[in-house]
């Protein structure tokens, strides 16, 4: 499947860290910028209908400067293709500003090969679809970043974390070399935090509830875990600066989390 791509009016300004973009970027330093999240349920908002299940996008404001705000545009069960389709990117790349950064995950429903409105084929259809938010951001002046996709908890019978995404990861590196963007390989933390963990204490971090085992879906010490690493490596990255983060080694209470009232129409 070939995609159109977007003309990148602005890639030399993206690929510059965070301090660099803003002073080339008109007006970008007046205001807060925005960490735009795209992703599925993983990062996603989640509300009370739905707790104690909590995407790592709600956590991960506690890791981050007043002055950088998290818009979480996830959405539970898209796909890099579905969201494109559904128009959700177009709406997130109407309010993007210059200096604002896009936080792009997708994989854990590309992968689903019986649903052809999400399927997409890792070194084809899917690094086209992400080429479409690579390309978005940069022609707003703003900085895409990818990340691999947060691991699911799987072990096997001695004990090690078993990846579970295929060819999706290895995809998406290659994507990020070839495009210089910034890479956050959330996939491989995570599959190294859930090892050290092991096979009973990583249930703590997972929607693990009397009537539900899910192995995908965090509950709050899990979104604050996953959240803690994705706000490690912007700075590690490069992508945000020390004075852009905090409480990396800090201990984030559970009752941080809130879920609001009701799902929006």
């Amino acid at each position: 499947m070939s995609l159109t791509r977007r003309q990148v009016t602005s890639a030399a300004l993206a690929a510059l860290p965070l301090g660099a973009a803003a002073a080339g970027t008109a007006h970008a330093g007046q205001r807060p910028r925005t960490l735009h999240i795209a992703g599925d349920s993983t990062a996603a908002q989640k509300y009370a209908d739905a707790a104690p299940e909590t995407g790592w996008g709600m956590a991960l404001p506690f890791f981050l400067a007043k002055d950088r705000i998290v818009a979480n545009h996830a959405v539970n069960g898209r796909s890099s293709k579905s969201f494109v389709d559904e128009g959700r990117l177009d709406a997130v790349l109407a309010v993007i500003r210059p200096g604002d950064f896009l936080l792009i995950q997708f994989a854990h429903n590309d992968e689903k090969t019986t649903d052809p409105t999400r399927y997409t084929e890792p070194w084809t259809t899917y690094q086209d679809y992400l080429r479409l938010y690579i390309d978005g951001a940069r022609a707003r002046g703003a900085r895409p970043v990818l990340l691999t996709a947060v691991e699911r908890r799987r072990f096997d019978a001695e004990g090690d974390a078993l990846p579970t995404h295929g060819e999706y990861p290895a995809a998406m590196r290659a994507l990020a070399e070839e495009e210089g963007v910034a890479l956050l390989d959330l996939q491989a933390l995570s599959l190294a935090l859930w090892q050290r963990l092991g096979v009973e204490e990583s249930k703590k971090y997972f929607n693990w509830t009397a009537t539900e085992q899910d192995n995908t879906h965090f509950n709050p010490p899990g979104a604050i875990a996953v959240a803690r690493l994705v706000a490690g490596e912007l700075l590690h990255r490069r992508v945000l600066a020390p004075r852009d983060v905090r409480r990396l080694d800090a201990e984030i209470p559970e009752a941080w989390i809130t879920w609001p009232p009701a799902t929006p129409a």
